[in-house]
């Protein structure tokens, strides 16, 4: 009895001693990050591995989240976008009669809220609060402006939580699950067998629907004469057909705004508008009539791109050159009027600083603007990954110095890429595959070395299968078998 007072008075101290240290000094970046704890346990994408489209919504949404995190402790950066995020939760149930198993995941719910604050304090309950997590281990207290560090490079040591933490939370301990999964390691052979049966009869009965889609896809693409019709969340085959359905339904409405989009790309997301890279965003959510005004404000959005394609050239000359380029597969999904305010801004700040490149000295590289990050980095594609709040001055070194290094990768990335497709090509006969395609999140190198592996020892139970190569096992509501790069034999 006597020692459960001594941990209960040193859990107390404890406590008084953590809320007097916030109220002595603003919150740092690493009380941030152990303040979120809770949040992030619930939301980490490791966790949603059966869930394929919740796991890539975490994903970006935390990537935008750190970006907006890290904003916050920049010294003298006073401006900032608000951040519109939106979160899949786990739902989880405590085991009231024996506290000390683990909690069971029930089911999912979305969380959307927007942060615009300054404040890195209020940032962090207001995460907490909208996702209804405990906020006793944060002081309430007015917080000043995080104060300028004097010196950059902060040792940070990461909290080791107590086991009686997720017993009382009722949150999974990371390490206890890294133990167990270490333990019972899933290995390809077995997966298969005990998955390739449910895959087969899901892709079986799919038929008609992906039959259905593909004459739908085509109809539209000749009645409005588009490019190609994309979808940016793995949504599934009946999911797909529907919105195809609504949007023929659409034509025979107003055929004629429709057919404004002639020559374009029609994309189904989270929005509707007109990308920067001027696809016809379709946002699932939106009522029909959404739609049709965007098709008839199309005539007003090219005239956009056009003083976006200046902006583009503008910067080009600038910086010797160099081609300004949006990638959607690495970049988050932006409007046409969202990418011309971000670039207007870079373009003023380079003609301010009047920054000073050879002309022509940057040809043949690319570069794109990034809002999620500050400090400039060549990617292992080969273009720059270069921040909206970068220094004119530091980029203008930073583009020069790392030059060749940006042509080495991208010249190895143009040859990973046709060794890809041409082993992608060999893999698919080899096993009889109707279809072998990558996650997005899947480099070529990992796509190449998976490849190899299945050319070499053909794995049993793929043929006339939809294999997606991604970073998790999963079968997808259609019968897409999903294995990591890096599956174990």
């Amino acid at each position: 009895m006597f020692g459960c007072c001594r941990a209960t008075s040193r859990l107390c101290w404890g406590t008084v001693f953590q809320k007097n240290l916030l109220q002595a000094r603003a919150l740092s970046g690493a009380d941030a990050v152990n303040a979120l704890r809770p949040f992030y346990f619930a939301v980490h994408p490791d966790f949603f591995g059966q869930h394929p489209r919740e796991r890539e919504i975490n994903e970006n949404s935390l990537k935008r989240l750190n970006g907006y995190l890290e904003s916050l402790q920049k010294p003298g950066l006073r401006s900032h976008k608000p951040a519109r995020l939106t979160f899949y939760i786990r739902e989880t149930e405590q085991n009231t009669v024996n506290p000390q198993e683990p909690a069971k995941t029930l089911e999912f719910r979305t969380v959307s809220f927007t942060l615009h604050t300054r404040d890195l304090r209020k940032t962090v309950l207001d995460i907490l609060n909208s996702c209804s997590l405990s906020t006793d281990h944060v002081q309430e207290t007015a917080s000043t402006e995080p104060q300028p560090q004097k010196d950059t490079q902060t040792f940070y040591r990461p909290i080791k939580w107590d086991k009686t933490y997720y017993s009382f939370t009722g949150f999974k301990d990371p390490e206890e699950e890294m133990e167990q999964a270490q333990r019972v390691e899933t290995t390809i052979y077995s997966w298969l067998e005990n998955n390739h049966e449910e895959a087969f009869k899901k892709i079986q009965s799919s038929i008609p629907l992906r039959d259905e889609l593909e004459r739908l896809k085509h109809e539209l693409c000749q009645q409005l004469q588009l490019s190609d019709v994309r979808w940016q969340r793995s949504w599934g085959i009946a999911h797909r057909c529907s919105q195809l359905q609504s949007l023929s339904r659409l034509t025979q409405q107003c055929l004629d705004s429709l057919k404004m989009a002639k020559g374009r790309t029609v994309i189904f997301t989270d929005c509707t508008g007109l990308s920067a890279t001027g696809h016809v965003l379709l946002g699932t959510m939106d009522v029909h009539h959404h739609w049709t005004e965007l098709f008839e404000r199309l005539p007003n959005y090219y005239q956009l791109e056009r003083k976006l394609q200046y902006l583009q050239e503008r910067v080009s000359q600038l910086l010797g050159s160099i081609e300004i380029v949006h990638i959607e597969e690495l970049q988050p999904m932006l409007t046409v009027e969202e990418y011309y305010t971000a670039l207007n801004a870079f373009c003023n700040k380079l003609l301010n600083k009047r920054v000073l490149i050879h002309p022509r000295s940057l040809r043949g590289l690319q570069m794109i603007l990034d809002n999620d990050r500050f400090v400039p980095r060549v990617h292992e594609m080969g273009h720059f990954n270069i921040p909206t709040t970068c220094d004119p001055a530091s980029l203008q070194w930073f583009l020069l110095e790392h030059s060749q290094k940006a042509r080495e990768n991208l010249k190895r990335n143009d040859e990973l890429q046709i060794v890809e497709r041409e082993l992608t090509k060999a893999c698919k006969t080899r096993s009889s595959l109707s279809r072998l395609y990558k996650e997005p999140g899947v480099t070529c190198a990992q796509m190449i070395d998976c490849c190899r592996r299945l050319i070499e020892e053909p794995l049993p139970y793929l043929s006339n299968m939809h294999l997606c190569i991604s970073h998790y096992y999963s079968v997808l509501q259609d019968g897409d078998l999903c294995i990591p790069w890096n599956y174990k034999s």
